[in-house]
C-alpha cells in the first residue's frame, strides 16, 4: 500500500469511527456531525465531489420527501386522531382492549406510512386517552415504542432502514410484504401479549374513568372533510403504485412524490409550509451517511471486511445469515439502526460479489434484525428517541434501565421467531 493510500485509508477509518463514535455519544446533533464527517472525505481527498454525490441513494431521499410531504398535509384533517379516538370508544373505556387497539393501530399505521410520523401523530392522542383513564400512560409509550418499530418492519416504506434496503438490493413494496409480513404478524401478537403479562396489573380503571372515555367523539376529531377525502384518495394512489411497482415500472421514490405533488395540486396551498415540515434534518443526515459509507467503499475497507468474514464462516449462508440477523440485532440496539444499516448494505453486496451465493436471504436477515433490534434501547431506532424525548416533555420520562428491563426480553424472542422463520424459509 503507497504511502499516500495508506494515509487515506487510515484517515477515512478514523472519520468514519470518530463520526460513529459522536453519533452515538448524542453530544452534537447526529446530522451536524454526519454531515461533517462526509464533507472531511471531500475535503482530505477520499472522494470528489462527483463521487460523493453518485453515493448518495436519491431513491431513498425522494422516497422519504414525497411521504413525508403527504403526511404533512394529510394530518391536518384529523384523521389519524379520528382513528385513535373511535378505538379508545370501541374499547368502551376499558383499559385493556384500549390497549390492544391502539397497539394495533400503531402497528398498521406505521407499515404503511412510516414509524416516525405515527407515533409523532398518535401519542398525543394516547396521553389523552391515559389521562381521562387516570392510568400511568408508560404502558401505552412503552407499547408504541416497541410496536410502531415491529410494525414498521413489515413494509418497504414502514422503516428507514428497509428504504435503504430495498432500494440497494432492488426489493419491491411487495417483496416485503411476502418476506417480512407474516414473521411480523406473529412477533406483533406474541409482543403484545408478553406486554399484556407485564403491564396487566396497572391496566386498571375506575368506572368513572370509563365513563369518560364513552363521551368521546370521534367525529370532532374531522376537522375538514374534503381535505380527508382528497388525502385519502392520495394515499390510496400511492398504495396501489408501490403494489404494481413491478409492474409499472416506476420507482418507489418517483411514485412517492407524484402523490406529493398531487396533494399539493389538489389542496392548492402555499407549498412552504408543508415543505417547511419536512424532516430535512433526517434526509440530510441520510446524505452525510451516504457520503460516509461511499467513502469506506472507496478506500476498500467494506470489502476487506467482506472478506474477513467469508474467511471466518467459510462462506456457509446459514452461518452468515444467522450472524447477520443477530449481529444486526445487538449492534442495532447499541446503534441507531439507520447508520448501522448503511454501513452493512455494501458489506451484503460484497459478499455476495466474493463468494457467488445467493445473498436474498441475508437482506431479510438484515431487516429484521436491524428493525427488531432497534426495540432494545432507547437510542436504537429513531421512534424510540421521539417517543421517549415526548414522554419526557410530558412528565412521564422512562428511565435508561427501566426501559431496557421490559424491552430486551421481548426483543430477544422476536429475535429467536425470526431466526427459526428465516431458518424455515430460505436456508
Amino acid at each position: 500500500m503507497e504511502p499516500q493510500l495508506n494515509f487515506l485509508f487510515y484517515a477515512t477509518l478514523g472519520i468514519f469511527l470518530a463520526t460513529y463514535v459522536i453519533i452515538i455519544s448524542e453530544k452534537i446533533h447526529r446530522t451536524v456531525i454526519a454531515l461533517a464527517g462526509a464533507l472531511l472525505m471531500i475535503l482530505l481527498g477520499v472522494l470528489t465531489q462527483e463521487q460523493a454525490i453518485e453515493g448518495i441513494d436519491f431513491n431513498t431521499l425522494g422516497l422519504l420527501i414525497g411521504m413525508m410531504i403527504i403526511v404533512t398535509i394529510a394530518k391536518d384533517c384529523g384523521m389519524f386522531q379520528y382513528v385513535a379516538i373511535l378505538a379508545s370508544k370501541i374499547g368502551r373505556g376499558k383499559p385493556i382492549p384500549i390497549f390492544i387497539l391502539l397497539g394495533g393501530i400503531v402497528a398498521l399505521f406505521s407499515a404503511f406510512l412510516d414509524n416516525v410520523t405515527t407515533v409523532l401523530l398518535l401519542l398525543p392522542v394516547t396521553f389523552v386517552v391515559a389521562n381521562n383513564l387516570n392510568l400511568n400512560p408508560k404502558p401505552f409509550i412503552v407499547g408504541t415504542i416497541l410496536l410502531s418499530n415491529i410494525g414498521g418492519t413489515a413494509t418497504l416504506i414502514g422503516d428507514p432502514p428497509n428504504i435503504l434496503i430495498g432500494s440497494a438490493a432492488g426489493l419491491s413494496f411487495n417483496d416485503f410484504l411476502i418476506n417480512l409480513m407474516p414473521i411480523i404478524i406473529v412477533i406483533f401478537v406474541v409482543t403484545l401479549f408478553l406486554l399484556y403479562l407485564w403491564f396487566r396489573k396497572t391496566l386498571v380503571a375506575t368506572a368513572e374513568a370509563r365513563v369518560s372515555i364513552t363521551r368521546f367523539k370521534p367525529r370532532e376529531a374531522i376537522t375538514n372533510v374534503p381535505l380527508l377525502i382528497k388525502s385519502l384518495i392520495v394515499i390510496g394512489i400511492v398504495l396501489l403504485g408501490f403494489f404494481t411497482h413491478s409492474m409499472i415500472h416506476i420507482e418507489a421514490a418517483t411514485i412517492a412524490l407524484a402523490g406529493a405533488a398531487l396533494l399539493l395540486l389538489l389542496t392548492l396551498n402555499d407549498p412552504e409550509e408543508h415543505l417547511r415540515n419536512v424532516e430535512w434534518t433526517t434526509i440530510f443526515f441520510f446524505v452525510g451517511l451516504f457520503v460516509l459509507v461511499a467513502g469506506l467503499e472507496h478506500i476498500g475497507a467494506i470489502r476487506i471486511l467482506a472478506e474477513s468474514v467469508l474467511k471466518m464462516t467459510g462462506g456457509d449462508v446459514k452461518i452468515l445469515t444467522i450472524i447477520i440477523l443477530w449481529g444486526s440485532g445487538i449492534f442495532s440496539a447499541i446503534v441507531d439502526n439507520i447508520p448501522f444499516v448503511a454501513t452493512m448494505i455494501p458489506l451484503i453486496q460484497d459478499i455476495g460479489v466474493l463468494s457467488g451465493i445467493s445473498i436474498l436471504p441475508l437482506w431479510w436477515a438484515l431487516a429484521l434484525g436491524a428493525d427488531i433490534g432497534g426495540n432494545a434501547t432507547l437510542v436504537g431506532a429513531s421512534a424510540n428517541v421521539i417517543v421517549s424525548g415526548i414522554a419526557a416533555r410530558e412528565g412521564h420520562k422512562i428511565g435508561f434501565v427501566e426501559y431496557l428491563k421490559i424491552a430486551v426480553p421481548m426483543t430477544v424472542v422476536a429475535l429467536l421467531l425470526s431466526t427459526v422463520y428465516v431458518y424455515l424459509r430460505y436456508l
